[in-house]
């Protein structure tokens, strides 16, 4: 594993975490079509939230939630549909949340939570 996809899964814990902590259930982390892959697919309710797990060492390039361009919310649009056609699952509704962790070397990570933020 390289250096920054561990980065990467660390984020992906913390924000698993911090979306179970609001009462939410996982239901699928990392889930890949030939479109592109879904970080973390949960339950909020009757809700279906598609989220974007974003994690950066610095803000160097800017903050992780910066990282999630038009382009790429237009993905994970799609990755929505896609998601939903591959699973018996009918929600009330689709939300795409942004997950932003921020891992400086020293100290605690940051966690920016963006809900409906695309």
């Amino acid at each position: 594993m390289t250096v920054r996809q561990a980065v990467g899964a660390y984020g992906e814990r913390i924000a698993a975490a911090r979306l179970q902590e609001l009462g939410m259930t996982i239901l699928e982390r990392n889930w890949r079509c030939s479109e592109g892959e879904i970080d973390i697919v949960a339950r909020d309710g009757d809700i279906l939230v598609v989220c974007e797990v974003k994690t950066r060492r610095s803000n160097d390039f800017g903050s992780p939630l910066e990282g999630v361009t038009p382009l790429k919310a237009q993905r994970l649009r799609r990755l929505a549909a896609c998601w939903l056609r591959d699973h018996p699952v009918r929600p009330e509704g689709v939300r795409i949340d942004v997950v932003g962790i921020l891992r400086p070397a020293r100290g605690p990570a940051e966690v920016d939570y963006l809900r409906g933020a695309l």
